[in-house]
């Protein structure tokens, strides 16, 4: 028969409802355990750290603080099995001193403090000896008659409630995660898309599109309930759909046909940040080392405040623009870098962008201007290397940059940097021609041997 009688505290310390309910409870388990094991049901074992790893990921279910679970952690540690069963008393009787040394200095008050929360929270129940001193009283033969200490078998009898709410406690956690993803993902294509049709200039209500951005940025709160994640989730999508619209609605039809044929071919560029070209061939080189920083990836606090640079440098240029400037000409033909066929055998990518094939100059000047946008060459870029270039070389040096897409990583900035030397009389498009013929040999080559 298990004893019923409750344990009462030693000295001042009054028996409290939590006390008593505490060791009611336990007794009550105890007796339905014992009974379904003498039907050989499950018993109440559980493995001490296992559960105390379980306790600490729903500790705030049981409103413990890390310091009430390392308090506990420390009266395990006194209880030498591995596995506890709660069938029977699991008391430890450790020294005020002894405690402090395994909490790594908890100081006296602070260590009473942290076991009252646990009697509280029931995990353990006081079990005072006369005299309120922890020990234990030993028989003939060394085995422990009676101990005085903390009975940790509240514990161990609530390990299937403790694991059920640890298991909610990691479902919550995967849910709040898979929120704060979305809205980081949401925040930097939606920042990514305004960036680009600003840099793009494209028809749309873009500052709007960015002020809207920047009250849904900053950073994820920890803390955050999901609700107020959920809302901001919502809110980001509904905007990333309006801009994408936005975007898609400004395209022409001969964009859209190009973006067709990239999404078949499964060609992609991974740098779209098209306002961060490289002006210079010295900004192009901190850009493959990876020092310039997209709009996006420093972090959600920043994108808003980048876009609205963006906006700024773009009144610049148009409040400083000189509209007297002519357009470029249609189409410069006076010098041809090379007959049309050695520039498609040197570049012959450029030619599955073509609509109905490359069959003169124009064609492929036309097709060039497609591609340069797939590649993420603004229109200013593409406009100032006509001017410097001529329409031919500015479209040749397009599709050898298409042709190396792989190893550029900016090639808006590419471009740049190649224009700047074009205007200094620099640069030419005959040795770009000859390497990748040369490049493109060697690969044949390598393939014959390989046949062979």
């Amino acid at each position: 028969m298990i004893e019923r009688f409750a344990t009462t505290p030693f000295g001042g310390r009054s028996l409290s409802h939590a006390m008593f309910a505490a060791q009611e409870k336990v007794a009550r388990a105890r007796q339905k355990l014992l009974a379904e094991a003498d039907e050989g049901e499950a018993t109440a074992t559980a493995d001490k750290w296992q559960l105390l790893r379980s306790l600490t990921e729903a500790r705030v279910v049981y409103g413990l603080s890390d310091r009430t679970i390392a308090v506990l952690e420390a009266l395990l540690s006194f209880h030498q099995a591995a596995e506890m069963d709660g069938r029977a008393p699991l008391i430890v009787f450790p020294s005020n001193a002894e405690l402090s040394m395994r909490t790594r200095g908890m100081a006296p008050a602070t260590l009473r403090r942290h076991l009252a929360a646990l009697v509280d929270a029931q995990m353990i129940i006081r079990r005072d000896s006369p005299n309120g001193k922890r020990y234990a009283r030993r028989g003939e033969g060394g085995e422990i008659e009676s101990a005085f200490g903390f009975d940790l078998a509240p514990f161990a009898l609530r390990a299937a409630e403790i694991e059920a709410h640890a298991a909610a406690a990691r479902a919550q956690a995967r849910a709040l995660q898979a929120l704060r993803s979305e809205i980081t993902i949401h925040l930097r294509d939606v920042s990514k898309t305004i960036d680009a049709g600003l840099s793009e200039e494209r028809a749309g209500d873009w500052d709007s599109f960015a002020d809207r951005l920047a009250e849904l940025s900053g950073r994820v709160a920890r803390n955050a309930a999901p609700e107020d994640l959920s809302k901001r989730r919502d809110a980001l999508s509904r905007l990333r759909a309006e801009v994408e619209l936005a975007y898609l609605d400004s395209l022409t039809n001969e964009e859209m046909s190009a973006n067709d044929s990239i999404s078949e071919r499964h060609i992609q560029n991974s740098n779209t940040d098209l306002q961060f070209e490289s002006s210079s061939e010295k900004e192009l080189n901190e850009n493959r080392r990876g020092k310039t920083v997209m709009v996006g990836e420093g972090g959600p606090a920043h994108q808003a405040d980048r876009i609205a640079g963006i906006r700024r440098r773009l009144k610049a240029a148009r409040d400083t623009r000189d509209d007297d400037t002519p357009p470029p000409p249609e189409l410069e033909t006076k010098s041809v870098p090379a007959p049309l066929e050695t520039v498609l055998a040197a570049c012959p990518q450029i030619a599955l962008y073509a609509r109905k094939g490359i069959g003169d100059w124009r064609d492929l000047v036309q097709t060039a201007g497609l591609v340069r946008s797939m590649l993420g060459v603004s229109p200013d870029a593409w406009t100032r290397a006509r001017r410097a270039m001529g329409d031919l070389n500015a479209a040749v040096t397009v599709a050898a940059i298409l042709e190396r897409s792989s190893e550029i990583r900016s090639p808006g900035g590419y471009l740049r940097a190649l224009t700047e030397r074009a205007e200094s009389g620099r640069y030419s498009v005959g040795p770009v021609l000859n390497a990748l013929s040369a490049a493109g040999r060697g690969q044949a080559a390598r393939a014959g041997e390989g046949a062979g």
